[in-house]
C-alpha cells in the first residue's frame, strides 16, 4: 500500500528525517531561546527601563499569555491549511517582533512586542511537535523528542548562561539579537526539507471562540498579577474583572461544542490520556516556567551573582534536563515502554520542587545544584512524553487541536503559575525587608541611597548596595522565592497521580501521514464503491420496471 501513498506520506529515510528535523529543531530552539535568553538581564532590564517588580513579571507573562492563547488556535489552523507555510509565518511574525523589542524605550514597549513575540512562540509550540508527528511514527518518535527535548533544556536553562555573557558582552539589547539569524536559518531549511500532506477540509475559523478564549484567559491573569497591588482583592474592580473572565470562558465552552471546526474540541476531553495528560501537564508548566524566570533571580538578588555567574550557575538543570530527555528518549524508542519513566519523572518533579521550596540566600549552592539536577531530570523525562501519548491515542485528523491544547494548558498553567508564584515573591520580598529594617539605623551615605532606592519598588542592583542592606536584600529575596516555590509542590503531586493513571497503550508504528493518507485512500474507496452499488442498484430497478411494464401491456386475458 505504501507505493499508492502520497510523497509526503511515504515512509523516510534516517537522512530525510533529519535534514527536516533540523529546520523544525532549529526554530524550536530559537522560540524558546527567545525567552530564556532575557531572563538573565532581565532585572538589569527592568532597571534600565524604569520598571518596578509587576513590570518584571508582566514582561514574562505577557510572552506567556500571547504562547498560551495563539497555541490552540495555531494547532487548529495546522489542521485545516497549509502546515509548511504556517510554520514559516511563526517564524516571520517572532523574527519581526524580537528585532523591535531590541529597541524598547519602556516597559510597556516592551511588554507589548513580547505579545507579538509570544503569538509566533505559538505557532512553533504547536506546528512543530505536529510536523514531527506527521514524519515520524510514535514508536520511533521517542528517540526524536529526546532531542527536541534535550534542545528545549538547552535553549530554557542555557538560555540564561547565553544571555548573560552576551549582556555583560554587549549589553542587555543584544540578547533581542542573537536569535534572528538561526530563525531565519530555519525558514529556509525548512522551505526546502520539509514536505507536509495538505489537508483537503473546508476552512472554518472559529473567531468566536478565539475571542473568548483571549478574553478570558487575558482577564484572569491580568486579576491574579494585579489584584492585591493596583486594586483590592475585594473591590468592584476584581469582582469585575473575575466576573468577566468567568463568563467570557463559558460562553467560549458553550461555543466549542456548538462550531463546526471549534479552536478545543470537547470531544478531546473523552480520551482519558488527552484529559489526563492535560492535567499532568499543569504542574510541568509551572515548574519549568518557574525555574526558568525565577532561579535568575534567585542567583542575582538573593546571591549576589552577575548575569554570567547566574547563566553558570544553571547548569546542572541543564545537564538533568538534557540528559534524561534525550537518554529516556533512546529507551522509550528501543524498547516501547514509556510508562514507568513518565512515573519516575512525575515523582522527581515533585522532589524536586518541594527541595526548592526549602531555597534561602545561604542555602550551599552544592546542594542547590542538586536540587536542580533531581527538577531537571524530572521535567526531561515527562515534558516530551506528555505530547508523545497523546499523539499516540489521537485521530489523525484532531492531531493538531490535540497536541497544540496540550502545549496551551501547560502555557495558560506556566503563565498563571508564574504570575501568583511572583505575586508572593513580591509581598513576601516587602514583607521580609519592612521587619528587617524595623529596627535598622544607617550609618553611612551609601546606606541611606539605597534605603531610598528600596523605597521606590524598583529591583535592586544587589552588587551594589551597602554591605548591611545587601544582606537584608538577598535574604529576602531567598525566602521569597522559596516561599514561591511552594504554590507547585501540590500541583506537582496532582501531576504524578494523573500520569499515573495515563492509559499504558503500546506506541504504533505507522507515522500520522501514513494515517492520514490511508484514511483518505479507504474513504475514496468506499465512496467509489458506493457509486458502483448505487449505479447497479439503479440498474436493476429500471430492468425491474420495463419488465413489469411489459407485463401489464399484455393484453387481457393472458397470463
Amino acid at each position: 500500500m505504501s507505493s499508492s501513498l502520497p510523497q509526503a506520506a511515504q515512509k523516510r529515510t534516517q537522512r530525510e528525517i533529519l535534514l527536516a528535523l533540523s529546520g523544525l529543531i532549529m526554530g524550536m530552539f530559537v522560540a524558546v531561546l527567545s525567552g530564556t535568553v532575557v531572563s538573565t538581564s532581565l532585572p538589569r532590564i527592568i532597571a534600565d527601563l524604569g520598571g518596578d517588580q509587576a513590570g518584571y513579571t508582566w514582561v514574562i507573562t505577557a510572552s506567556l499569555l500571547a504562547t498560551a492563547v495563539s497555541t490552540p488556535i495555531w494547532g487548529k489552523l495546522s489542521d485545516l491549511l497549509d502546515r509548511k507555510l504556517l510554520l514559516q509565518l511563526s517564524l516571520g511574525i517572532f523574527v519581526l517582533a524580537t528585532v523591535i523589542a531590541g529597541f524598547s524605550q519602556s516597559t510597556s514597549m516592551l511588554i507589548t512586542l513580547r505579545v507579538f513575540q509570544g503569538i509566533g512562540v505559538g505557532g512553533l509550540t504547536s506546528l512543530v511537535f505536529v510536523a514531527v508527528a506527521l514524519i515520524i511514527s510514535p514508536r520511533e518518535r521517542g528517540k526524536y523528542m529526546g532531542i527536541v527535548g534535550g534542545v528545549m533544556a538547552v535553549a530554557t536553562i542555557g538560555g540564561p548562561l547565553l544571555g548573560g555573557v552576551i549582556t555583560d558582552a554587549f549589553g542587555w539589547r543584544a540578547n533581542f539579537f542573537i536569535g534572528v539569524p538561526f530563525a531565519i536559518a530555519a525558514i529556509l531549511i525548512i522551505q526546502r526539507t520539509l514536505h507536509l500532506p495538505r489537508s483537503n477540509r473546508k476552512v472554518r475559523i472559529d473567531y468566536l471562540g478565539a475571542a473568548l478564549l483571549a478574553l478570558g484567559v487575558s482577564l484572569l491573569l491580568i486579576w491574579v498579577s494585579m489584584g492585591g497591588t493596583q486594586f483590592e482583592w475585594n473591590s468592584m474592580m476584581s469582582y469585575t474583572l473575575i466576573g468577566v473572565s468567568v463568563v467570557a470562558l463559558l460562553a467560549f465552552v458553550f461555543t466549542e461544542f456548538k462550531v463546526a471546526e471549534p479552536i478545543v474540541p470537547m470531544s478531546l476531553f473523552k480520551n482519558r490520556t488527552f484529559t489526563l495528560a492535560v492535567v499532568a501537564s499543569i504542574a510541568v508548566g509551572v515548574a519549568m516556567f518557574a525555574t526558568s524566570v525565577f532561579l535568575a533571580q534567585y542567583f542575582q538578588l538573593a546571591r549576589g551573582a552577575n548575569p554570567t555567574q547566574s547563566g553558570l550557575m544553571t547548569i546542572p538543570m541543564v545537564v538533568g534536563q538534557m540528559g534524561a530527555s534525550i537518554l529516556i528518549g533512546q529507551f522509550i524508542s528501543r524498547f516501547g515502554k514509556w510508562k514507568r519513566w513518565m512515573v519516575t519523572g512525575s515523582v522527581m518533579v515533585l522532589v524536586g520542587v518541594s527541595l526548592m521550596a526549602t531555597l534561602r540566600y545561604d542555602t550551599d549552592f552544592l546542594l542547590v545544584s542538586v536540587y536542580m539536577v533531581v527538577l531537571g531530570a524530572g521535567l526531561g523525562m515527562v515534558m516530551q512524553n506528555l505530547t508523545l501519548v497523546v499523539q499516540n491515542d489521537t485521530p489523525a485528523e484532531q492531531l493538531g487541536a490535540a497536541s497544540s491544547n496540550v502545549s496551551f494548558f501547560r502555557s495558560v498553567a506556566g503563565a498563571i503559575g508564574v504570575t501568583v508564584m511572583g505575586t508572593i515573591l513580591a509581598t513576601q520580598v516587602t514583607s521580609h525587608i519592612t521587619a528587617s529594617l524595623k529596627d535598622f539605623v544607617p550609618s553611612s551615605a551609601a546606606e541611606v541611597s539605597a534605603l531610598k532606592e528600596l523605597a521606590t519598588g524598583n529591583l535592586p542592583n544587589v552588587s551594589s548596595l551597602p554591605d548591611a542592606v545587601r544582606v537584608i536584600v538577598e535574604s529576602a529575596y531567598g525566602a521569597g522565592i522559596g516561599d514561591a516555590f511552594l504554590v507547585a509542590i501540590p500541583l506537582a503531586f496532582i501531576s504524578m497521580i494523573a500520569i499515573i493513571f495515563l492509559p499504558n497503550k503500546s506506541l504504533s508504528t505507522k507515522t500520522a501521514a501514513q494515517t492520514l493518507a490511508e484514511s483518505a485512500e479507504s474513504s475514496a474507496i468506499d465512496q467509489a464503491e458506493a457509486e458502483v452499488g448505487a449505479t447497479t442498484t439503479g440498474s436493476i430497478t429500471v430492468v425491474n420496471a420495463n419488465a413489469n411494464a411489459s407485463h401489464d401491456s399484455r393484453p387481457a386475458g393472458v397470463k
